[in-house]
């Protein structure tokens, strides 16, 4: 774990008897759509009656799954998104659980507090995808009495279909027809829940957009990443950045523009 500060600390000790808040990703890079997902899902978790004044930790959590390259763990990459996100002013987690029941699993053992975990529809999407769960003997079943075993919610920030233009939300998500019954009970309990007062702005930001942008050297990505990001992306020449004019910017006015 790294705090905002850039210090290392103990994860577990962080943790203990706090409520928690985290979004899981690659961030590569962060957009405005990852701050956005969290803002909302932090200000529904607020409101929840067990977080009511209870202490609060918010992490951005990244598994070694979305470190790792053909070549291996790239230091250099983990380490500058560890800073990006750190100039945001965000404590960073970095596990080795794949899967969603295993880091709640892990979180619990910190805490009995109640745990949210924010996503985006596609994330919702794969958690219902049973080839993720072969290797459970009780399958996708086991994999959700595992997750919502203790005090703990799902945030999904909605998706908007580039095709149909339709958008996407936890309460119009269509699943297996033989789990419906199973998302259904999930939603109607409030397991599950659907995040208010997005920006819908920011719907048509994707990701993997932004990243094929920088790399083509098309500009119009600065315009949907944090001002900090976009400056940090150019000074360090990250995600195969490449400025048409040379870009310096020390590390201290980096996290004054942040």
């Amino acid at each position: 774990m790294f705090r905002a500060d850039g210090e290392v600390v103990q994860a577990a000790d962080a943790l203990y008897k706090k409520c928690i808040l985290v979004e899981r990703g690659s961030f590569r890079p962060v957009t405005k759509v990852t701050l956005d997902m969290l803002k909302c899902a932090k200000a529904q978790f607020v409101q929840e009656p067990k977080v009511k004044d209870e202490e609060i930790m918010v992490l951005m959590e990244m598994t070694m799954r979305n470190l790792t390259t053909e070549s291996g763990i790239d230091a250099k990459d983990f380490l500058d998104r560890v800073d990006i996100l750190s100039a945001l002013g965000q404590t960073v987690l970095i596990s080795n659980f794949g899967e969603f029941h295993r880091l709640a699993a892990y979180l619990f053992r910190c805490t009995k507090k109640m745990i949210g975990i924010s996503m985006g529809v596609p994330t919702l999407q794969s958690i219902f995808d049973e080839k993720y769960y072969l290797d459970l003997e009780g399958g996708i079943l086991e994999s959700f009495g595992r997750l919502f075993k203790n005090d703990l919610k799902l945030y999904v920030y909605p998706l908007l279909e580039a095709k149909t233009g339709s958008l996407i939300t936890a309460g119009n998500l269509r699943v297996a027809p033989h789990l419906r019954h199973l998302y259904a009970y999930l939603l109607e309990n409030r397991l599950i829940e659907g995040m208010r007062d997005f920006d819908e702005a920011n719907l048509a930001i994707l990701s993997r957009d932004v990243l094929a942008r920088i790399r083509a050297g098309d500009d119009s990505w600065e315009e949907m990443v944090p001002p900090v990001v976009a400056l940090m992306i150019k000074a360090r020449q990250l995600f195969n950045y490449q400025p048409s004019v040379p870009v310096a910017a020390p590390v201290r006015e980096l996290q004054m523009a942040g």
